[in-house]
């Protein structure tokens, strides 16, 4: 499945990222809800570790996932929850991701992209799971990026977490208790490679153009589109920018302008 093979190049362009940091780093807080590079690492860790027994065992994963569940309905933060299940952290931790991240394409790898996987919330299939854990690699990501002051080189497998971005349009109002609009905007944006991607209605007026990463920074939250060169003709098109969620779970605001950037290394 190609939506494995690209989790995986994302999860090695991570692990690139990172390579050079020393255990202390790990405790480095970022702009993504004041956690730190440990939070961020555990917490792909713990889920792309729940997707491998999601696809490959069944029954340990309602088994895993019933007291995390517990710990959310009990008020429990994410990095609580994750920390009670794997409590190694800095270079320990940053290796059982490693293994984990690969154990986990190689499984997806094989699998069909149609097989439907339990989840959190409704099942999903192996396509739509493997690529949530690339869409969770490159957002968390991001805020790791930015804490260090690097740019990254973006590639065309975003174009995965786009279609995610696509897809999730009706979700985007759903979660928030806001009513679909009728007509979804158009899109129009270019790859990191140069190619035109577009979706939706062509003909619509209602139309966003711009970058594909930053689309994809936008859908996942890593950016206000004001920090993006994104531009959003008609109200629909803005409204979808300002709310839009690629990601379950309960609504979630976008970082306010200027919150969210790459910081500039002192």
């Amino acid at each position: 499945m190609q939506q494995a093979s690209d989790f995986l190049a994302e999860s090695e362009a991570l692990e690139q990222l990172i390579a050079p940091l020393q255990a202390s780093d790990f405790a480095q807080p970022t702009g993504f809800k004041s956690w730190t590079f440990e939070n961020i690492i555990r917490h792909l860790h713990f889920w792309n570790h729940m997707a491998n027994l999601a696809l490959t065992a069944p029954d340990a994963f309602q088994t895993e996932l019933k007291p995390a569940v517990e710990g959310m309905m009990a008020g429990k933060t994410l990095p609580e929850i994750e920390l009670d299940t794997f409590s190694a952290g800095g270079l320990d931790l940053l290796s059982l991701w490693q293994t984990g991240f690969r154990e986990v394409a190689a499984a997806y790898q094989q699998a069909d992209p149609s097989n439907r996987v339990a989840w959190v919330g409704p099942s999903m299939s192996a396509r739509s799971s493997i690529t949530a854990r690339q869409m969770e690699t490159w957002a968390h990501g991001q805020a790791i990026a930015d804490e260090l002051g690097i740019e990254r080189s973006e590639d065309d497998r975003i174009r995965n977490i786009v279609v995610l971005g696509v897809n999730t349009f009706g979700w985007s109002f759903k979660v928030r208790g806001m009513e679909v609009p009728d007509e979804q905007p158009a899109l129009r944006l270019t790859s990191p490679s140069g190619e035109r991607w577009e979706y939706g209605n062509l003909d619509s007026k209602q139309v966003i153009s711009g970058l594909a990463h930053e689309f994809a920074q936008v859908v996942t939250q890593t950016r206000d589109i004001a920090d993006t060169r994104l531009e959003g003709d008609g109200e629909v098109a803005q409204l979808w920018m300002r709310n839009a969620q690629c990601f379950a779970g309960a609504p979630a605001e976008p970082p306010a302008p200027g919150v969210r950037r790459t910081k500039v290394p002192s």
